[in-house]
């Protein structure tokens, strides 16, 4: 894991998960995907705001994105978590931090796939 800015990782993992946005975007994407406009609307905060959380997140491995067919025929960038747990257990030597994410199978993705082409 990378923090990017000079922090050490764990370190830029709690200051993420210390961030208001960062959370409730996790929680709003916890179980369904949301577009960035839904995730603005939710949140109450600028999508220039929800797009820099969302890419801190994705640099943690927290939320991917994906793409949805709209019933139009359109389709359009969702995000999804796929943090299920942080861990964190202080040692002798310091902090151990274990994240854990969603794991998806090669059935579930293949379902996924075809329903985001098909519509």
């Amino acid at each position: 894991m990378s923090a990017g800015d000079g922090q050490e990782p764990d370190e830029a993992l709690f200051t993420l998960l210390e961030d208001e946005y960062a959370r409730e975007i996790l929680v709003e994407t916890h179980e369904e995907p949301r577009s960035a406009r839904a995730l603005s609307e939710t949140c109450d905060a600028s999508r220039s705001t929800i797009y820099r959380r969302i890419e801190r997140l994705q640099d943690h491995g927290l939320v991917e994105s994906r793409q949805q067919l709209d019933p139009d025929g359109h389709h359009r960038e969702v995000f999804v978590a796929t943090l299920r747990r942080v861990s964190v257990e202080l040692t002798d030597d310091g902090f151990v931090v274990e994240v854990d994410r969603a794991e998806e199978d090669a059935a579930n993705r293949f379902t996924r796939l075809y329903e985001e082409f098909a519509g």
